[in-house]
């Protein structure tokens, strides 16, 4: 079920004594569980989720990342245990078994017919939850200005470089005012929350330790790092630097008319010498170092993913008027006829769904099904329904020939497709979905990026002239 900007306005969600029936819920459940979005907003929302529910008198006992794409599907399951609420934050796509469901995002995919919420357009979804939801300040207000300037790329307002957000040591200056100071070291705490983010329970541990205060997150990000032996602060940096260097000298990144191009983010991990562990070292605004002046950032994942992105490092901006929202729409509607006439069966959409699941996952069942694709499903015979609601609703590894078969008569238009799983805004788009189309996955993406600079270096000679 898609719920738009306008009906999330008209349906009260949005009130100052918090998530509708939080009293009602709090007498139902005593304890909760909680799945947040693998970033610094999901990390400080789920805090801030935390420190209301259990104000509420609902202990929090357990919290677990979800991210989009196949890992949405791969993510753990919800205990059975009645007493145990599964609460969302900071995700676009619902699911029924969540009884609170919170997100700032301007559309919401899923099924909440069971889910209590609170959608409000906003740079983060943790100023919602501290100062909207709550009826105290969770966050102090200089955290959540922070927050905001990370989780919405507010950079250049702030007078923030690339340098400054790929910094991964923060030391006190005491030439700087306190709120520079803070700023600083919040960022920094972002950085490496990135740079750990994929360590097996360790954002889940940052949530579950934590206090609502950026200086404790940064505070025990350091810490666990350290017990965990994982990467210094030191070593983010230079890996970083290497990263850097080798990009700058690969000739893989590409830069024409304003506009940064390039194909997969070349080689993103880099061993230890010391310890012989494989650590990360890719980060986003890397390319923004390399070409401070660029207008633009086009980058094609041979997932199957096109992402465009203005420079936030920009203060004044060259270039105005240019919507990469609608050039990613312009750039699709050249194949418009094209992409209706082609078609994914279902069968391979939950395939490939679910392959990172394992037996405690979500898995893509039929309300995924449903809240993605809607009435876009080609094919459905009503008195099938029971069929696919039963194919839909197991695992993949488990269906037999006869409901595969069920599935593989359903399908999607690649049209279709594609628009459920793009979007974006005026300063960063992506067009997503494409990893569904199989061997024509890397070329038709790389097809669509050529189109895409294209047409965004005609779009910006129009601006300058």
């Amino acid at each position: 079920m898609k719920i738009t900007k306008k009906e999330i306005l008209q349906k009260n969600l949005i009130k100052e004594s918090g998530i509708r029936d939080i009293n009602k819920l709090s007498q139902q459940y005593k304890k909760a569980e909680i799945y947040f979005h693998q970033d610094l907003d999901g990390v400080v929302t789920a805090l801030g989720m935390k420190n209301y529910l259990e104000n509420k008198g609902i202990k929090v006992i357990d919290a677990h990342i979800i991210q989009y794409g196949d890992k949405e599907f791969s993510v753990k399951r919800p205990t059975d245990d009645p007493e145990v609420m599964p609460v969302l934050v900071d995700f676009a796509h619902g699911k029924p078994e969540f009884k609170i469901w919170t997100d700032h995002h301007d559309s919401q995919a899923g099924d909440k017919s069971t889910s209590s919420g609170n959608f409000r357009g906003a740079r983060s979804n943790a100023e919602t939850i501290s100062q909207i939801v709550s009826p105290k300040e969770i966050f102090p207000s200089s955290d959540i200005l922070i927050i905001n300037t990370v989780d919405s790329a507010d950079y250049a307002r702030h007078n923030i470089n690339p340098e400054q957000v790929i910094n991964s040591i923060f030391k006190y200056n005491k030439e700087k005012e306190v709120s520079r100071n803070r700023m600083l070291m919040g960022l920094v705490a972002n950085k490496l929350l990135l740079s750990h983010k994929n360590k097996p329970g360790f954002l889940e541990n940052l949530v579950m330790t934590s206090t609502p205060s950026l200086l404790n997150i940064y505070n025990n990000v350091v810490r666990m790092a350290k017990e965990e032996g994982y990467a210094s602060p030191e070593r983010i940096a230079q890996t970083n630097l290497n990263y850097f260097n080798k990009r700058k000298d690969s000739g893989a990144v590409k830069y024409e008319d304003g506009i940064i191009i390039s194909y997969g983010g070349g080689m993103m991990w880099e061993k230890n010498p010391e310890t012989g562990k494989a650590e990360p070292n890719y980060d986003r605004y890397t390319v923004f170092r390399m070409y401070p002046d660029a207008e633009f950032n086009v980058i094609a994942w041979p997932m199957g993913l096109l992402q465009a992105s203005c420079n936030p490092f920009k203060k004044e901006k060259a270039i105005k008027g240019i919507n990469l929202g609608e050039v990613a729409q312009e750039v699709l509607s050249k194949y418009e006829s094209e992409m209706k006439s082609e078609f994914v069966d279902l069968n391979t959409i939950k395939r490939v769904s679910e392959k990172s699941t394992n037996e405690d996952s979500f898995g893509f069942r039929f309300s995924d099904l449903v809240a993605i694709y809607n009435d876009k499903i080609v094919g459905l015979d009503r008195r099938d329904l029971k069929y696919i609601k039963q194919a839909a609703n197991k695992p993949y590894s488990e269906l037999d020939k006869q409901l595969k078969w069920k599935l593989k008569n359903l399908k999607v238009s690649v049209w279709d497709l594609i628009q459920a799983n793009s979007g974006g805004h005026k300063c960063i788009t992506n067009i997503s979905g494409l990893g569904y189309l199989g061997k024509e996955s890397v070329s038709t993406t790389k097809k669509l990026q050529q189109d895409f600079v294209k047409l965004l270096k005609d779009k910006v000679k129009q601006a300058q002239q």
